[in-house]
């Protein structure tokens, strides 16, 4: 039988750690996104070198489980570089969202900016502005508009996948969920509450999406 009262009890235990996940979920955010624009800007203008590694980092982080990412950046790749080992397993986790997450903003905001019509940066060149000028002037803020949904949805990815910190030992409300669950053998009830906790933390990103897309809109009507 379904436990109501153990269940309800779940949601202000798990609401303490909420803030973990969230504090996961950006740092990932704003480290991913700016990689991204390198990684994009570097396609995009075909950097010699740079936009060949660019193209082998997508390749990577997209092809292989993120899973797998985590434990080799956790403990596999400290034994080869000594410094990681005085990062906490935080950073580390952080650390290999963004990887991950930048490979696929990476790809919207490439495919954004292909989106702008090569006669702008023509045009920008020719008022006399410099390639860099043009693109951050022109081209970026237009492709920013057209990337937002895709962006957006690569964050809800980052949410989701936050809750494999509890892998690597971090407690955040994944983690709560199969501690709870299992000290009381009531997985349903636990894991149950953890699924609606994450449902209406992406249910309010996606209200907060919907209104930044129309406020964006509105500059361009």
């Amino acid at each position: 039988m379904f436990d109501l009262e153990f269940f309800l009890k779940l949601f202000p235990i798990m609401s303490k750690y909420i803030g973990v996940t969230l504090f996961i979920s950006f740092c990932s955010l704003v480290i991913s996104l700016a990689i991204a624009v390198i990684i994009a800007v570097s396609v995009y203008m075909k950097v010699p070198v740079l936009s060949s590694f660019c193209s082998v980092w997508i390749s990577i982080f997209r092809g292989t489980p993120l899973l797998a990412q985590l434990f080799w950046l956790c403990y596999g790749l400290p034994q080869l570089l000594p410094f990681l080992q005085k990062l906490s397993v935080m950073s580390l986790l952080i650390m290999g969202l963004s990887f991950n997450a930048s490979s696929y903003m990476a790809e919207s905001l490439r495919g954004a900016l292909s989106s702008v019509g090569k006669n702008q940066m023509e045009a920008c060149l020719a008022s006399g502005m410099t390639a860099f000028q043009g693109l951050r002037r022109i081209i970026l803020p237009q492709a920013f508009r057209v990337a937002v949904p895709a962006l957006s949805n690569n964050f809800v990815d980052i949410i989701k996948q936050s809750s494999l910190a509890f892998t690597l030992g971090i407690r955040e409300i994944m983690a709560v969920a199969k501690t709870e669950g299992g000290s009381n053998f009531k997985f349903l009830e636990a894991f149950t509450a953890v699924m609606i906790i994450y449902w209406l933390l992406i249910t309010c990103f996606n209200k907060i999406q919907k209104f930044g897309e129309k406020r964006l809109n509105c500059k361009y009507k």
